[in-house]
């Protein structure tokens, strides 16, 4: 019995030596975070301060030319075109997705991706230079196709080369990034930083620079052992990776464990999002996935966020520091999401998910009541204000992070760029969808469209509880295993019965390994 525990107590040891965070992997996360991640969050937030000046620029240029001022309709229609090419951009780089990382490679999608970046950067700097207001609206729809891409290929390349006991937490590190690219161009766009009539285009242009120290630092790190071994057939290449990444020269158990889920898909290439959407063994992760995206982007947070300012004015907040309190949610939107990197292997996944919708489905119930009463109610502005910060903590821990990592360990190797392009692509058109609605929404319903939003978050928050399994700390294919379960497909028998058709006479190998590969 001693004997026993002593080997049981060694194999532990070994097993958490082997999946331990080493320099090489936090390098790694970091370079690609900051390079990728990162910019999402700034140009997600870097026109708001800004917003007045960039304005007075259009119409400005457009007097120049014309002699005559712009029409105020149109200084409108392109200010909003400014603000929505971005998701819009978002929603066709998800698309390019799946081509990109069969092709290239993650490491080489996000060393191409940063050319996007670079030419936006520059063209935005010069705009005021070059007297042209176009080229924002065009820079805008790269910078989304940039952002597009990284928001998908970023939490892809970091899942398939951490350990497992690890990729919850490091998953999350990408929209760690995300919040502190926003933290970040909210203190450069204060009116004393950047933020101003001078500032504003250098402000723009400052996205470039981590795409530039990414594209000279990345080349150095491997590529995905796991897009090396099952894609690219090359396993010497992805276990020099691996050991790279471990610190540690053994590692045959995840050798092995790629070669398993590399036999399970041989000869069954890649699936196509058409292919993805009509297979029944790949039905329940992929329904998952589209439920958890569109509670993350229609469970109001781009709402929020516009009311923020309005409910800091109505407690009495001076307009002159309201910026200053909207620079502290996004402190507390980067405090709680960095938390979450710390907790999500202790607590799992479904927990923050399921704390992280609960908080924001109770917000904003009570943030609606609360906006109605706030006329009649003096301490009701101050529950307001507790309920926004409550949201940003519901949606940082849980909402926002969590999804894209529940894209990388619901999928194997062939399905997940697929899995990626659907998930990225329903997570920008939601972005849009609410940013296009909700301004009518508002106008219709005032504080009462939160309820929808509440609606939302508690239809999620149901759909999770019953059917999104933990994935702490098991490998791809166990979580394939389970996912079998719920779509009521025995993995073992399929692998029979494809056995049994390759050797009878007219049996086509290579179909029969798409029926039992995912299942």
């Amino acid at each position: 019995m001693e004997i026993n525990g002593e080997k049981q107590e060694s194999s532990e040891a070994e097993e958490g030596r082997k999946g331990r965070m080493t320099f090489l992997l936090a390098l790694v996360t970091l370079i690609s975070t900051f390079g990728s991640s990162f910019q999402y969050g700034y140009n997600v937030s870097v026109i708001n301060s800004p917003a007045p000046y960039m304005q007075d620029f259009y119409n400005k240029t457009y007097l120049d030319r014309n002699g005559v001022p712009m029409d105020a309709n149109f200084q409108t229609l392109l200010w909003s075109l400014t603000v929505s090419m971005f998701p819009l951009g978002g929603f066709f780089g998800s698309l390019m997705v799946g081509p990109l990382v069969n092709n290239c490679g993650r490491k080489g999608t996000l060393l191409i991706n940063n050319l996007f970046s670079i030419v936006a950067a520059v063209l935005m700097g010069t705009s005021e230079i070059a007297k042209t207001f176009e080229v924002i609206i065009v820079s805008r729809v790269i910078m989304g196709i940039y952002a597009g891409l990284a928001s998908n290929v970023v939490p892809m390349f970091l899942g398939e080369m951490s350990p497992k006991n690890l990729r919850g937490a490091i998953g999350v590190v990408p929209q760690l990034f995300i919040t502190i690219g926003i933290l970040t161009a909210q203190i450069f766009g204060l009116n004393s930083i950047l933020g101003n009539a001078g500032g504003w285009p250098l402000l723009l242009g400052l996205t470039g620079i981590p795409s530039v120290i990414q594209l000279l630092t990345l080349p150095f790190f491997p590529e995905s052992p796991r897009y090396l071994l099952i894609q690219k057939g090359n396993e010497e290449q992805a276990r020099k990776a691996l050991q790279r990444l471990r610190g540690w020269d053994d590692v045959d158990d995840e050798i092995e464990e790629m070669r398993q889920e590399d036999k399970s898909e041989k000869e069954e290439g890649h699936l196509s999002v058409l292919t993805l959407c009509t297979f029944r063994g790949l039905r329940w992760q992929l329904i998952s996935i589209i439920v958890m995206m569109m509670g993350q982007q229609l469970s109001g947070i781009n709402a929020v966020f516009y009311y923020a300012d309005r409910i800091f004015e109505s407690a009495g907040v001076d307009s002159n520091n309201i910026q200053y309190v909207t620079m502290s949610t996004g402190a507390v939107n980067v405090v709680m999401t960095g938390l979450a990197v710390f907790i999500v292997e202790s607590l799992g996944r479904r927990i923050l998910l399921l704390a992280g919708f609960g908080l924001c489905c109770g917000s904003c119930a009570v943030l609606t009541l609360a906006l109605n009463l706030q006329e009649t109610v003096s301490w009701m502005s101050y529950l307001s204000i507790v309920c926004v910060i409550v949201y940003i903590i519901g949606h940082a821990i849980g909402a926002s992070p969590i999804p894209f990592v529940m894209i990388t360990e619901m999928f194997l190797q062939s399905s997940r760029p697929a899995a990626f392009m659907v998930g990225g692509s329903v997570h920008w058109l939601c972005n849009f969808t609410v940013g296009l609605v909700f301004l009518y929404m508002e106008a219709g319903l005032g504080a009462y469209s939160f309820l929808i939003f509440c609606a939302i978050c508690l239809v999620t928050i149901i759909y999770i509880f019953f059917i999104v399994p933990e994935t702490k700390n098991k490998t791809f294919m166990e979580i394939n295993r389970i996912m079998a379960k719920r779509n009521k497909v025995e993995i073992q028998t399929d692998v029979e019965q494809m056995m049994d058709l390759q050797t009878s006479p007219g049996g086509k190998a290579g179909k029969q390994e798409v029926v039992g590969s995912e299942l």
